[in-house]
């Protein structure tokens, strides 16, 4: 994918109405310091324009960044931040549910799982739901960088067991700092979900 303009064309809050696309959405999720902005800033090939806050849990909103015209990469709310209130992770929660549910447009889910941890009962509990709300998730492993070489499937074992992920679920491991993995998820997104054949190039 050669990025050619990106604009953050809608902002969702809890009230806010979800706008009712006609290019395909790819919605990524994941706990509040996973890495998340870091990835989009990635994928864009942009270094800061998804914000990433020193403050987890400050994603309040849902983004949509239109990409070339072409399709949404669509930013959900950070979960798992012990100091947001009971009430506004529920009400964070049924923001994501109502966009899983209504957008007529989402094509697929990436869930980031960070690579060097266990699986959280909060990992466990979001890749269950977004099974159960019939999608099948695409795993990213962030922060790749932190392990060494000879780590990594030892730990990419312990994040597809951690989740029970079910068969033939894809994991990729994704560095933001080396941008390893990001032409793998561009290959992934535009073949199987924008309908593009593969030439084998590195994303631009």
């Amino acid at each position: 994918m050669v990025i050619r303009n990106i604009n953050l064309e809608t902002v969702c809050g809890i009230t806010s109405r979800l706008p009712e696309n006609e290019k395909p959405e790819i919605a990524f999720a994941g706990k509040s310091n996973v890495g998340k902005s870091s990835l989009i800033n990635a994928l864009m090939n942009r270094k800061s324009y998804a914000r990433i806050s020193a403050t987890p849990g400050k994603t309040q909103t849902i983004n949509f960044y239109n990409i070339n015209e072409e399709l949404y990469l669509v930013d959900l709310p950070g979960y798992g931040y012990a100091k947001v209130s009971e009430k506004e992770k529920r009400q964070w929660g049924e923001l994501i549910e109502r966009y899983l549910h209504g957008s007529a447009q989402l094509k697929a889910v990436f869930l980031l799982i960070d690579i060097r941890h266990e699986p959280s009962a909060n990992d466990k509990m979001m890749y269950e739901w977004i099974v159960d709300q019939g999608f099948h998730p695409i795993i990213v492993a962030t922060k790749l960088d932190k392990l060494k070489r000879s780590q990594v499937q030892k730990h990419v074992k312990m994040v597809k067991e951690g989740l029970n992920l079910v068969p033939g679920t894809r994991i990729i491991p994704f560095s933001s700092v080396s941008k390893q993995g990001r032409d793998e998820l561009w290959e992934l997104v535009e073949t199987e979900f924008l309908g593009k054949e593969s030439d084998g190039k590195a994303n631009k």
